[in-house]
């Protein structure tokens, strides 16, 4: 399907790679490895879901991600390592909306990984097809406030705080708040982090 972006969704997701990681399209053999992460309470201290508790939740779940790419939803890549396909992350683009173009950005990497550099690789290679093969105008991102690591992340790489929602998502037994981050592509142009 041809946008007014110039953006060409085809039947799969092209496979973007940068020095230390593939994103590479989810497949449903990557249920296994999403359930190990999903699973862990850590891992989804600040998600908008509890943990997964059967395998089943992450097979159904990838069900979803596959499915929202077909309807043009959202575009969801596995995060691996170059020579190593195995499920380590992912990140993606959902709620695109090609004719304001926009999307929001979402990411999350097996806590093995963290402090690692591969989700700041995964985040720059992913805003920069947002920016530049999908021709999008702005990126957000909504982030638990007590999420300090991915608030550093997505600083790091010039996304700014708009706001806040209060009490957004009832999660685990509590509201969790949101803070609502945001780059511009002229923003991403002009600084350091583009190519």
């Amino acid at each position: 399907m041809e946008t007014d972006s110039g953006y060409a969704w085809g039947d799969t997701l092209p496979t973007l790679t940068t020095a230390r990681v593939v994103l590479r399209p989810i497949e449903t053999s990557d249920a296994a490895a999403y359930f190990a992460i999903f699973s862990d309470p850590e891992t989804t201290l600040y998600w908008s879901r509890p943990p997964m508790q059967q395998l089943a939740e992450a097979e159904a779940y990838v069900a979803q991600v596959i499915n929202a790419f077909h309807t043009r939803r959202a575009s969801q890549w596995a995060i691996a390592r170059p020579g190593d396909s195995t499920l380590v992350g992912h990140c993606a683009l959902h709620r695109v909306d090609l004719d304001h173009r926009r999307a929001e950005v979402g990411f999350v990497l097996s806590r093995s990984l963290w402090g690692s550099g591969l989700m700041s690789q995964a985040l720059a290679r992913l805003v920069a097809f947002a920016f530049e093969s999908m021709q999008l105008h702005r990126l957000e991102a909504d982030v638990d406030p007590r999420n300090a690591r991915s608030l550093v992340l997505l600083a790091r790489h010039g996304f700014r705080q708009e706001g806040m929602l209060r009490e957004r998502y009832w999660v685990n037994g509590e509201w969790q708040d949101t803070a609502m981050l945001a780059l511009l592509r002229p923003e991403w142009a002009m600084s350091e982090i583009a190519p």
